[in-house]
């Protein structure tokens, strides 16, 4: 038994034609689509561009220091600002913010405070004696990076005066709210009694790595 086969339709020019066009317009969307991205992408007046036009960095001035660095301590602290309006609910007008303040404070000994009687040693220079100031606490250096806002509640009239104010609240308040409850802290901590143990225990070392065989290191305050 013979089957026969039918032979595929040949392809006449009015085909290769129509293909063509269909390929030519398939290439033209795909060339439209890709194009409007693009110029979206630059022209969009909407789109944000960042450009640092900044100023070189300007050297003010430089200070010679003569102090040692004896502990730091690093705190944390979560600022609960509120502020309300008589008479209107909190919704319309008021606002609460949360705020995570991290930074750390040094604490340091000041050499140049010593007095001029404040170091004595003996004829053989086998002993000496310093006297020193207490150590001091540096103003908290709140981390950018580790310091945000956690939680804020706004009522409409914050929100639309922020809206259309030219200049925002911005977040010095907490900031600065944050430094002073971060000062507070290092001051009621151990952290000057700590930078003046370091600061004694560096110098015993350093001395007696010079010769001395009695180092005697005392605090301006102490008998």
């Amino acid at each position: 038994m013979t089957t026969s086969r039918t032979a595929p339709p040949a392809v006449t020019p009015q085909r290769r034609r129509r293909w063509r066009y269909l390929a030519a317009l398939l290439v033209v969307v795909v060339l439209l689509v890709v194009g409007g991205r693009l110029a979206w992408t630059w022209l969009n007046p909407l789109g944000e561009q960042t450009i640092d036009r900044s100023q070189p960095v300007l050297l003010q001035s430089i200070k010679d220091l003569s102090r040692f660095e004896a502990a730091t301590g690093t705190f944390q602290v979560v600022v609960d600002l509120e502020k309300d309006a008589r008479f209107l609910p909190d919704a319309v007008k008021g606002s609460r913010t949360l705020f995570v303040g991290a930074g750390g404070v040094d604490a340091y000994v000041d050499f140049s405070a010593i007095a001029a009687n404040g170091v004595s040693v003996n004829k053989e220079r086998t002993e000496v004696t310093i006297r020193l100031p207490r150590a001091q606490l540096e103003k908290p250096n709140l981390d950018n990076r580790r310091s945000y806002v956690f939680a804020q509640q706004r009522g409409i009239l914050d929100r639309v005066q922020d809206f259309l104010s030219s200049s925002p609240a911005d977040q010095r308040e907490l900031y600065v709210l944050a430094e002073t409850k971060i000062s507070e802290a290092a001051l009621a901590s151990d952290l000057r009694s700590r930078a003046d143990a370091n600061t004694k225990a560096m110098l015993t070392g350093m001395l007696k790595s010079l010769g001395f065989t009695k180092v005697t290191v005392k605090f301006a305050d102490e008998p």
